[in-house]
């Protein structure tokens, strides 16, 4: 019963498809209830961020292709139109790509902060749709354990670097003075705050903070000096800005072309930077089309963290050597619940056989046949029912020459004469 990853990510696809295969936390639940009903699936979690879209799964042997499909036909695509971009894995494969995604090394920037806790998220809405089972539950749980260790016994993690921090990075290459622009951030979430902290580190001028549910949008402006606005308002007050960064959960773009060239005329054409870290995308493409406008997307981020890189190579050396002993322990402790599983199934097997005969003996003493005569055919019929499986099965061995299951059998049945039987 293969355990598989499969996905797509900012190295393998470009984001006009990684966005229309992203899925919020809303349709989280959905789409796992769908997953886990699919033929074949045993359990399933989804992982989407603005960078990757990734199920690990646990399925029946020869229902891998299925899950592919699935993705596809859940976002209403035609299976060729991401077959090309997916990404899969398998068993130890599956467990190290996991192991790697947790801890930042397969991120865009190397050893980011923020991937662990959306894992942590995307574990946590599996566990609340019920598509989880023990096997990908613990191989979660594992994966928390492996990133802290990769992070306290690594430098993979020193100087946290976060896409916020590479977006106003950037901005600064723009705008060199941010002490004299204005900023206006769309969104409330993790990454708007983290965006909110650089840029009062900067000592950015003046900060603006738009979102849709009022209350949030205040709670972070007061945070960081900074004034909120109902997203209602964002078309009025856009001219204002000098530099816009987005990042909402909106499945549609927040800032249309027509709203974005009515700013640049009431600014008399005075450049805007737009930054749209959102996946999808919250600032419609077609606005790179205007004059006097620099459209920058997540994918423009890599130039500016390349550097970053460098720096953490040697360190993400000695995570990949820890993450190649976790993902032995996992694996052992995963063979061993295939183990255990067996000897759960043939206990079973037999508790069932000893009842089938034990009830047809109790049914011929109550009809009065000789006691004797009932307990000796008892006793033939549970030889025969738990013998008969291994005997074929050792018979069929020595005809094909087996001789590695022979020399097991007689290593398992040799027995000890002095020994107790378990209980």
């Amino acid at each position: 019963m293969p355990l598989i990853a499969l996905g797509l990510n900012h190295q393998t696809a470009p984001l006009a498809l990684r966005e229309k295969v992203a899925l919020d936390a809303a349709a989280l639940p959905a789409a796992l209830l769908e997953l886990s009903r699919l033929g074949g699936v045993q359990e399933a979690a989804l992982l989407s961020t603005c960078n990757r879209t990734e199920i690990y799964a646990q399925v029946d042997e020869g229902h891998e292709a299925a899950v592919g499909l699935w993705l596809a036909r859940h976002h209403g695509l035609e299976p060729g139109a991401i077959e090309g971009y997916l990404y899969r894995h398998e068993d130890a494969q599956a467990v190290r790509h996991l192991f790697r995604v947790a801890t930042g090394l397969d991120s865009m920037i190397l050893g980011e902060p923020q991937i662990l806790g959306q894992v942590k998220d995307a574990w946590q809405a599996a566990r609340d749709a019920h598509s989880l089972r023990n096997p990908l539950d613990r191989l979660f749980q594992q994966t928390f354990a492996v990133a802290k260790r990769v992070r306290t016994d690594t430098r993979v993690g020193a100087h946290p670097v976060s896409v916020a921090f590479a977006a106003v990075r950037l901005a600064r290459q723009v705008f060199a003075r941010l002490d004299e622009a204005t900023v206006l951030l769309i969104g409330a979430g993790d990454t708007i705050e983290l965006a909110a902290r650089h840029l009062v580190d900067a000592k950015v001028k003046r900060l603006l903070v738009a979102n849709r549910t009022l209350e949030h949008a205040q709670s972070l402006a007061t945070r960081h000096g900074g004034v909120a606005l109902p997203l209602s308002e964002l078309a009025r007050h856009l001219p204002e800005a000098d530099i816009v960064i987005s990042a909402t959960a909106s499945r549609l773009p927040v800032l249309e072309k027509s709203e974005v060239a009515a700013a640049l005329k009431l600014r008399r054409h005075r450049p805007m930077f737009l930054l749209d870290l959102a996946v999808p995308r919250d600032i419609a493409a077609d606005v790179a089309d205007l004059a006097d406008v620099y459209l920058y997307t997540v994918d423009d981020l890599e130039q500016v963290i390349e550097g970053n890189k460098a720096s953490r190579r040697e360190a993400a050396q000695q995570a990949e050597a820890i993450i190649d002993i976790q993902v032995e322990h996992y694996l052992a402790w995963w063979q061993a619940q295939g183990r255990q599983d067996a000897l759960k199934r043939l206990r079973a097997d037999g508790a069932m056989a000893r009842d089938a005969a034990l009830s047809k003996a109790q049914e011929q003493l109550a009809q009065g046949e000789d006691p004797s005569q009932v307990m000796q055919r008892l006793a033939h019929q549970l030889t025969n029912r738990l013998l008969h499986a291994p005997t074929a099965a050792l018979r069929q061995a020595a005809l094909d020459g087996d001789s590695e299951l022979l020399r097991a059998a007689e290593r398992l049945f040799q027995g000890d004469d002095d020994s107790e039987p378990a209980a």
